[in-house]
């Protein structure tokens, strides 16, 4: 399923569900794992003066630095080390999210696997939520051409593979990516594929009659079919589900009653060429509230079924 995964890590608290997830994603499918470190960025052009991305202080930058932050790392991660996962441990000086997406082309990696920030961890939940949409999360996830799975709560962590699989379905030219991996997920792992799409109420202005809802339930049935269930062939642990409310609330509820162990959905709505474009509504709340891991898909380069 998988053959290399790149965990890009703080080496923080904030990560630990994360490296939780990572580590058991390479054991299970004998992947190859890259975990990285952005360490930090330059105080002025090319200067030999970093300012460290987790204490905020300036240290000067040499190879030795380099190979104690390296070391430092490897005592973070000691114990998943010890499970004899093929990892790679590497750290580099920049923006965080230009190196992350440099080190997933270099390796070219199936996967990368993201805590959801690594600021605000430790505080309330209103300053986490600030922070959340400009993080570097967003970045990677809007230019990566591989999937971006997200790992925002320690419970999340705590799972046995993938044999639930959520596809959060809103009928975009990006869910179309989405979906084709969440399938090719679910037939190489033998998983159930739910599909899923809620219709948002909570939007709309004024009372909206039971005909209306009934027509757009119908609408989206239609949809649901000729989009993506014609292409699940003879393909038959598939199951598609419509329900109408508040489309985060609904899908994090349809995937604790699945007990689903992942969810799929597309990074935005907007077409992806948009370079404008940042973390749909739905899917921002999804990652901050869904107790399993949530891939973000936004490109096809990686995600093409064979």
């Amino acid at each position: 399923m998988f053959t290399k995964i790149l965990f890009a890590t703080s080496g923080s608290p904030c990560c630990d569900a994360a490296a939780r997830v990572a580590f058991d994603l390479a054991a299970r499918y004998n992947a190859k794992l890259f975990v990285f470190h952005v360490l930090g960025t330059p105080s002025r052009g090319f200067s030999q003066v970093v300012v460290d991305l987790r204490t905020g202080e300036k240290v000067e930058l040499d190879g030795d630095y380099i190979l104690w932050v390296k070391d430092e790392l490897k005592g973070t991660y000691d114990r998943q080390l010890k499970s004899g996962v093929d990892c790679e441990i590497d750290a580099a000086v920049g923006v965080p999210h230009r190196e992350v997406l440099r080190k997933a082309r270099q390796e070219d990696v199936d996967l990368i696997v993201m805590g959801a920030s690594t600021t605000g961890c430790e505080s309330d939940a209103q300053e986490y939520e600030r922070h959340f949409a400009g993080s570097t999360l967003q970045r990677v996830a809007k230019a990566s051409k591989a999937p971006v799975l997200v790992v925002n709560r320690p419970v999340a962590s705590f799972w046995g593979g993938f044999t639930n699989i959520v596809f959060g379905a809103d009928f975009s030219k990006g869910s179309e990516h989405a979906f084709k991996f969440a399938l090719r997920t679910a037939k190489e792992l033998d998983a159930n594929l739910h599909l899923f799409h809620a219709i948002d109420i909570g939007s709309s202005h004024g009372f909206i009659s039971q005909k209306e809802l009934d027509d757009r339930m119908i609408e989206a049935r239609d949809r649901m079919r000729r989009k993506y269930l014609i292409q699940t062939g003879d393909f038959k642990k598939v199951t598609a589900d419509i329900w109408e409310g508040i489309p985060y609330i609904e899908i994090v509820k349809y995937a604790r009653e699945k007990q689903a162990d992942l969810i799929i959905m597309a990074h935005h709505s907007k077409d992806v060429s948009d370079e404008s474009a940042v973390f749909g509504h739905t899917l921002e709340q999804v990652l901050l509230r869904a107790t399993c891991p949530v891939a973000s898909v936004n490109r096809p380069d990686k995600i093409q079924l064979a």
